[in-house]
């Protein structure tokens, strides 16, 4: 499901919004651009924006008049199995009605909200209103076979009607729906609690989260073959794929693609244990095998990780099944079982550019990736221009220059299967966090192997260039290049010689690091080797600060350029030889053209 919208129409409805946003995982605030300034997410047309939010299955959280609601997506209602949840806030928070999808976690969110703003939550449907549970909408751990066949049982509780119980698994914690009703003895009706495919015969069929599937597969198995050995197995033993909880392996295999195939195959997460883990299972494996001990260190992968994940009961209902290159096995615990409690999930690393500065020049994929993180990292700058984003994560601050150690930290923490964001200003993969990252994990990876299994993605932001160059106009409008004046890590004889290489090519430059309390004359000597390829009239632009408070340009040349007027928090843009500076009313703009206008005359010269 996708991240909630918190609708506000006007300025008022913008603080209760952002009162939802604190306790509904994700949500955004979106607001009426002529009313409403602040929120994450501006939008000019309501009715257009409801309406695109509905039909890509957004929930949406409107804090206005339930009737606006109604009347905008009247026209989208088709099927209410898949409509997304409609919820309906008063202004002051006071009154929370699910107005769709109310068993597609409007009531829950309506409910959870309520508590959190101390209002009270208008659930109208009758199962939740009058028997207190939905079976077409079970709690976590449960699903229901066929959701539409809910309506007809639900109406016989409802009427006081005789309608039957049949339980496989009796040490399962019912009590969420049988605590609210009287089940009968016999009735034409019946609702059935169970591991295996829906009988025909039963009225409604839920199934609960007690299967382990333990999956094992050689280095580079196809995940079709994976999929199609687990398939086979559980039609051959009549097992219901809705009761897996999850997948489990060895930790070998947290970056295998077919394990995790099969687990999206099957929607449930993947979960891995350690080779001692597996081992301690070794007394209770119906095919020990001596070759796998040998291999990886314990006795059995896809059977002993399915018993450690299904608990005491060390009921291994499936044994070991093969296909040409994988394996699996299933166990049945007696109770629920709670992926997030069972081993670990494969830890996962995203090094995020999160731009310049505010959350307007944050991408929407920066912005999912801290969203979805457990853990956030970074120099403590950078996490503080995350605002509210960085709000309920464990933050794991670092003074500027501990680059290393940030991206240590950020691996140790991903690889105990956390969800960690490694955050930099900027773009990540420029003169940021990404480079660093890999370094070690090559460097390192004979001592910390586990770190090349992590899910690691880089998730690009906009650069310090870039903003600078949309700040001056288009400066960066032909070749160009970046170069860092810092000497901490690379010789500044090598600097001078690419400040050279680029003077010489023409190129237009962005430097990073222009200068520092200790590095007061590369910057200089960096002009001065321009100067000798270009004239002292090329623009040069000054952008310091850029997307914070206190954001300035400054357009000077290249002859004028004093490194007085720089600081770390400076990225200089020197123009090339064809960069060009338009005076305006309002300062200066530059552009470098790329060749459009002999292009354009040589094409009126051939029509003549």
């Amino acid at each position: 499901m996708s991240s909630p919208a918190i609708i506000a129409l006007t300025s008022a409805a913008l603080e209760t919004a952002r009162a939802i946003a604190d306790v509904v995982p994700g949500a955004k605030t979106h607001g009426l651009a002529k009313r409403v300034t602040g929120a994450d997410v501006a939008f000019e047309n309501a009715a257009d924006h409801l309406m695109g939010l509905f039909e890509t299955g957004t929930p949406i959280i409107g804090v206005c008049a339930a009737g606006i609601l109604v009347r905008t997506l009247a026209p989208c209602l088709n099927d209410k199995m898949v409509e997304p949840p409609v919820i309906a806030v008063s202004e002051d928070g006071a009154h929370i009605i699910p107005l769709l999808g109310g068993h597609h976690g409007a009531n829950d969110m309506a409910s959870h909200i309520a508590e959190a703003l101390g209002g009270t939550a208008a659930v109208t449907t009758a199962g939740d209103g009058r028997l207190g549970f939905a079976l077409d909408a079970p709690p976590a751990g449960w699903q229901i076979a066929d959701r539409r066949s809910a309506k007809d049982v639900t109406a016989a509780l409802l009427a006081g009607e005789a309608v039957r119980l049949a339980n496989d698994h009796p040490g399962v914690d019912t009590s969420w729906f049988t605590e609210q009703v009287s089940f009968a003895d016999a009735g034409d009706r019946s609702v059935h609690l169970t591991a295996q495919v829906a009988a025909p015969e039963q009225s409604v069929t839920l199934h609960p989260a007690v299967l382990a599937l333990g999956v094992g597969c050689e280095r580079g198995t196809d995940p079709t073959e994976l999929i199609a050995l687990v398939v086979q197995t559980l039609a051959d033993k009549n097992l219901a794929p809705e009761s897996i909880a999850c997948i489990v392996s060895l930790d070998l295999k947290s970056d295998e693609p077919a394990v995790h195939a099969l687990a999206k195959h099957l929607n449930v997460p993947a979960r891995f244990f350690d080779a001692a883990e597996l081992e301690a299972e070794a007394d209770h494996l119906a095919n020990p095998s001596d070759t796998v001990f040998a291999e990886v260190g314990c006795h059995g992968v896809s059977e002993g990780a399915a018993l450690a994940a299904a608990g005491s009961a060390k009921n291994l209902i499936v044994p070991k099944t093969k296909s040409k290159r994988a394996t699996c096995a299933v166990a049945l615990s007696e109770d629920l079982i709670n992926p997030a409690t069972v081993g670990r999930m494969r830890g996962r690393l995203a090094i995020v550019g999160i731009g310049p500065g505010g959350p307007t020049m944050r991408t929407p994929e920066a912005d999912a990736a801290v969203a979805a993180a457990s853990d956030v990292i970074g120099y403590s700058l950078y996490i503080d221009l995350l605002g509210p984003a960085a709000a309920r994560k464990t933050r794991h601050d670092f003074d500027l220059g501990e680059e290393e150690a940030r991206v240590r930290a950020a691996l140790y923490l991903a690889a105990e299967g956390r969800n960690v964001a490694l955050v930099c200003s900027g773009d990540a993969g420029i003169y940021a966090m990404a480079s660093p990252a890999f370094e070690l994990i090559e460097r390192e990876r004979s001592a910390k192997p586990e770190w090349a299994r992590l899910d690691i993605t880089v998730v690009p932001g906009v650069s310090a260039l870039q903003t600078a160059a949309a700040r001056a106009g288009a400066p960066l409008g032909h070749d160009f290049c970046a170069i860092s004046l810092s000497d901490l890590l690379t010789p500044w004889e090598i600097i001078q010689n690419r400040v050279r290489s680029a003077a010489q090519g023409d190129f237009v430059v962005a430097f990073y690091n222009p200068v520092s309390k200790r590095r007061v004359t590369q910057l200089a000597e960096a002009r001065d080797i321009l100067l000798e390829h270009r004239p002292g009239d090329a623009p040069v632009m000054l952008a310091r600060k850029l997307g914070r408070a206190g954001e300035s340009l400054t357009v000077t040349t290249l002859a004028e350029l004093d490194p007085a007027n720089v600081d770390m928090l400076t990225v200089v843009l020197v123009g090339s030889s064809a960069s060009r500076r338009i005076d305006h009313g309002g300062g200066a703009w530059v552009y470098t053209p790329r060749g459009y206008a002999a292009k354009l005359s040589d094409h009126q010269g051939d029509k003549s």
